[in-house]
């Protein structure tokens, strides 16, 4: 196997032994400064809101395996953040009074709340479009649009983005596209290699992995943007500490084997689901009749580990289904090896509540984990029952 390989960077990218004492695993570097030799003169670091040695190695780790940096001979890099919303929120800070974003139409309800709630108040005008069709796309492109966010697949619908088709369109009116990449992780999806300028993670998820850290990571492909970022980064604080860093570092270790095991697990819960007469309507790009299943197929190597469906019986039947479940925890969050199951309209979405990205109350959305996947259809059967 070449050394560019998946589940090669994963292990070495930016994880060579410690030089001092061989140490295979990156060390935490519990500091919050370092000695110099002389003002100015040091060994790379200053002090750890600037930059530190564990979160550097998690850095190069991202972003060679989103195609970008250093550690694959590509031009780059990766920003790690306290958080998802707050890498988000970084990529805010390239704005200015006037601007515009474009976000899907059923966004997560965070990222919702961030623009509509909070860059707005700041002057960043936001529109909700439809990027799932051409016309959507179309109109969503005005002359100020600055920047287009873009998830795929989306949260918690699943709905499939054409990335190469939005990005043709933003860059033809000079905005910047962002792809929201965390739930196909770049195992299963690279948008910078379909042109996107920014790629976006919460690595409290797969990344990550186990359900015990939050992060966020941005990564790029253009050297001016990076800096940029790390500038915004260094003057507004939102770094992740080194346990966090060390955290993530441990989860990418193994992404690329878990997800393997997340989406077969996925595939044959959408599946039972699908021909379910308790079921109403299933959302999972990996079914063939699923309105993404194209798009899916020609951008993704796989189709990745959420599924959202609703029952028959509606709202009473969603709250009694994600509170009978054994296996399947009720909680929010996920991309951890254990399988999640919440109602977003009353949870992760309730922020979009009596709002155009309002998600259909009945809803329900399942992560699923890597238990054995007769077990975890035996508790939903047994949920719905």
């Amino acid at each position: 196997m070449s050394e560019d390989q998946f589940e090669t960077l994963a292990i070495h990218a930016g994880q060579e032994p410690d030089p001092t004492t061989g140490a295979a695993v990156v060390p935490i570097y519990a500091t919050s400064t370092y000695v110099q030799e002389a003002p100015g003169v040091h060994k790379g670091y200053e002090y750890s809101r600037t930059d530190n040695p564990t979160r550097t190695a998690l850095q190069t780790q991202i972003a060679a395996l989103e195609g970008a940096g250093p550690g694959v001979g590509a031009a780059g890099g990766a920003i790690a953040t306290s958080s998802g919303l707050a890498a988000t929120a970084l990529l805010g800070y390239l704005l200015k009074p006037g601007d515009r974003i474009v976000l899907p139409d059923d966004a997560y309800g965070g990222t919702f709340r961030l623009i509509a709630r909070v860059l707005s108040e700041h002057g960043i005008e936001w529109t909700a479009a439809d990027l799932t069709t051409d016309d959507g796309i179309a109109a969503a492109m005005t002359p100020d649009t600055k920047l287009v966010w873009v998830e795929t697949p989306t949260n918690p619908l699943l709905r499939v983005v054409d990335i190469d088709r939005v990005v043709q369109a933003a860059h033809g009116i000079g905005a910047l596209v962002a792809v929201d990449n965390t739930f196909a992780t770049p195992y299963l999806q690279r948008p910078l290699e379909l042109g996107a300028d920014l790629v976006v993670h919460s690595a409290t998820k797969y990344l990550g992995g186990h359900s015990d850290t939050v992060g966020g990571v941005i990564v790029t492909g253009d050297d001016d943007l990076l800096e940029r970022l790390r500038f915004l980064q260094n003057a507004a604080g939102p770094v992740p500490g080194p346990f966090d860093a060390y955290l993530v570092l441990r989860g990418l270790k193994t992404l690329g084997v878990r997800m393997d095991r997340h989406c077969a697990n996925a595939s044959a819960i959408a599946s039972f689901l699908d021909t379910d007469p308790r079921v109403d309507s299933v959302w999972y790009p990996g079914l063939i009749g699923d309105p993404g299943h194209a798009v899916a197929s020609r951008q993704m190597s796989g189709f990745g580990g959420m599924v959202s469906f609703t029952p028959t019986g509606g709202l009473e039947a969603a709250n009694r289904i994600v509170t009978k479940t054994r296996l399947f925890f009720l909680a929010e969050s996920l991309g951890g090896v254990e399988s999640l199951i919440e109602v977003p309209a009353s949870m992760t979405h309730l922020s979009v509540e009596g709002t155009d990205l309002e998600v259909p109350e009945s809803l329900v959305r399942v992560s699923v984990g890597i238990e054995h996947v007769d077990d975890l259809i035996s508790d939903l059967d047994r949920a719905l029952g």
